[in-house]
C-alpha cells in the first residue's frame, strides 16, 4: 500500500511538473517558433476546452478494475507520447496537437490515479489528499527550475520537454509494477462485468443524492483564490501594484512557495481536525488576509499577505476533494466524470476576471473574489450533515 501511494504521489508531482514547465517555457516556445499572440492564446485556451470535452466520458465508461487499470496505463502511454510531439513541433499546429492530446491523457492517466489512490483506503481520504496536494505543489514548483535549469546545461525547451517525456515513460513503468490503479489494490472483487459502464441519469440521480453537490461548487469557488489568484497575481503585481516585472516574477514565486509550504503543514494535521473545521478557519483567515493583500500600499507587506493567504488556503483543494469522494463510496468513476463537468463551467472564472478587468481594471476585477471566502464559509457551514464532526478523526465519514 505504501508503494501504491508512492507511485500516486510520482504520479501528480510528474503532471504539476509538466504545467510548471509550461508556464516557464512558453515565452521560449513563442520566440522560437516565432507565435503570435493570438497563437499563444489558443495553445492555452483550446487544449483546454477541446481536452475537457474528451475527458468528459471517461468517468462513466472507466469503472473500476482491469478496465480502470488499461485506461490509467493507455493514458500515460499518451501522456509520454504528447510531451515528445510537443519536444519535436516544428510549427503552432502540431504544438496545438500535442497540447490538446495531452489534456485528456493526463485526464486518464493523473485522474483515475487519483480515484483508485481514494477507493484503496476509504478512512484515510482526507490524509491522502493532503499528501497528493503536497507532491503536486512540489511539482509545480520544480517545472521552472527544470527549464532554467535545461538551459543553463545549454539545451533548449525542446530538451526539457524531452527529460518530461523520459520521466513520464518511468513512471507509467512505476505504475504498472505497482500503482494504485491497479485493481488488486482498488477494488479487488470487481471485473470488467461488475465494473460496468455508467449512465449519465445513474451519474446525476448519484450526484443528488450523495450531497456530492456542494463539493463540486465547493471546488470550483475555491479555485477563485487559488489557481486563477495564482494565474494574475503577476499582472496584478505590475499593473496595480506597479511592482517591476523582476519584482512581479518574485512575487510569484512566493506564491508558489507559501502554497507549497501551506500543503506541508497540512499533511500532519490532514488526521487531526474535521473538514468543516479545516474550511471554516481558513475561510475566516482568509477573509482578512485577502482584502489585505489587495489594500496594504507597500509592496512587501503586499507579499506577506499573499504568502499567509497561500498558507491557510492551501487545505481547500484536498479537503474538498476528499470530500467529494466521501460522498460517493464506491463512485469514484462519477466523481471524476462530475469534476471534469464542473471544471468546464469553472473555465468561465478566469474568463469573467478577464472581462471585468478590461472594462474596469484589474484591481476591481480582483476585489470581486473578495466574496470567495465568504462563499466558502457559507458551503462548509452546510457540510456539517454531511461530515461526521463528532468524530475529529475520522474526517472523511459520511451521513
Amino acid at each position: 500500500m505504501a508503494a501504491a501511494f508512492a507511485v500516486a504521489l510520482a504520479v501528480e508531482a510528474l503532471d504539476e511538473l509538466v504545467g510548471g514547465t509550461n508556464g516557464a517555457a512558453l515565452p521560449l516556445m513563442r520566440a522560437g517558433l516565432r507565435l503570435s499572440y493570438t497563437e499563444i492564446g489558443l495553445l492555452v485556451a483550446v487544449p483546454l476546452l477541446i481536452g475537457g470535452l474528451l475527458e468528459l466520458p471517461f468517468g462513466l465508461i472507466a469503472g473500476q478494475g482491469q478496465r480502470r487499470n488499461r485506461l490509467v496505463l493507455l493514458g500515460g502511454a499518451v501522456f509520454a507520447g504528447s510531451l515528445v510531439l510537443v519536444a519535436l513541433s516544428p510549427g503552432f499546429l502540431a504544438l496545438l496537437v500535442g497540447f490538446v492530446v495531452f489534456f485528456p491523457a493526463s485526464g486518464a492517466f493523473v485522474s483515475f490515479t487519483q480515484a483508485a489512490l481514494m477507493d484503496s483506503d476509504p478512512d484515510r481520504r482526507q490524509q491522502r489528499m493532503a499528501g497528493w496536494n503536497l507532491a503536486g505543489a512540489a511539482g509545480a514548483v520544480a517545472g521552472p527550475l527544470l527549464v532554467v535549469g535545461t538551459l543553463a546545461a545549454g539545451g533548449t525547451w525542446r530538451y526539457a520537454y524531452l527529460l518530461l517525456a523520459g520521466l513520464a515513460v518511468v513512471t507509467v513503468g512505476l505504475a504498472v509494477a505497482g500503482g494504485p490503479a491497479r485493481p488488486s489494490l482498488g477494488e479487488p472483487s470487481r471485473d470488467d462485468n461488475e465494473a460496468r459502464r455508467v449512465t449519465v441519469r445513474e451519474a446525476i440521480r448519484a450526484v443528488r443524492e450523495g450531497g456530492a453537490v456542494r463539493w463540486l461548487v465547493l471546488l470550483e469557488v475555491s479555485d477563485l483564490l487559488l489557481d486563477v489568484l495564482t494565474g494574475y497575481a503577476g499582472l496584478y503585481l505590475v499593473g496595480v501594484a506597479h511592482a517591476s516585472p523582476q519584482l512581479a516574477a518574485v512575487g510569484v514565486a512566493v506564491r508558489l512557495a507559501a502554497t507549497l509550504a501551506g500543503d506541508a503543514l497540512f499533511v500532519p494535521l490532514a488526521h487531526r481536525i474535521t473538514a468543516r473545521a479545516a474550511l471554516v478557519s481558513t475561510a475566516a483567515a482568509a477573509a482578512v488576509l485577502y482584502p489585505a493583500f489587495l489594500l496594504l500600499p507597500w509592496l512587501g507587506a503586499k507579499l506577506a499577505a499573499l504568502a499567509a493567504l497561500s498558507i491557510v488556503t492551501a487545505c481547500w483543494y484536498p479537503v474538498a476533494k476528499a470530500g467529494l469522494y466521501g460522498s460517493l463510496p464506491g463512485n469514484s468513476g462519477i466523481a471524476v466524470f462530475w469534476t471534469s463537468v464542473t471544471g468546464l463551467a469553472g473555465s468561465a472564472g478566469p474568463l469573467l476576471v478577464g472581462v471585468v478587468a478590461q472594462q474596469a481594471g484589474l484591481g476591481w476585477a480582483l476585489a470581486l473574489l473578495a466574496v470567495t471566502p465568504l462563499a466558502v464559509l457559507a458551503l462548509a457551514s452546510r457540510q456539517q450533515r454531511l461530515i461526521g464532526c463528532s468524530d475529529d478523526r475520522n474526517i472523511t465519514s459520511q451521513s
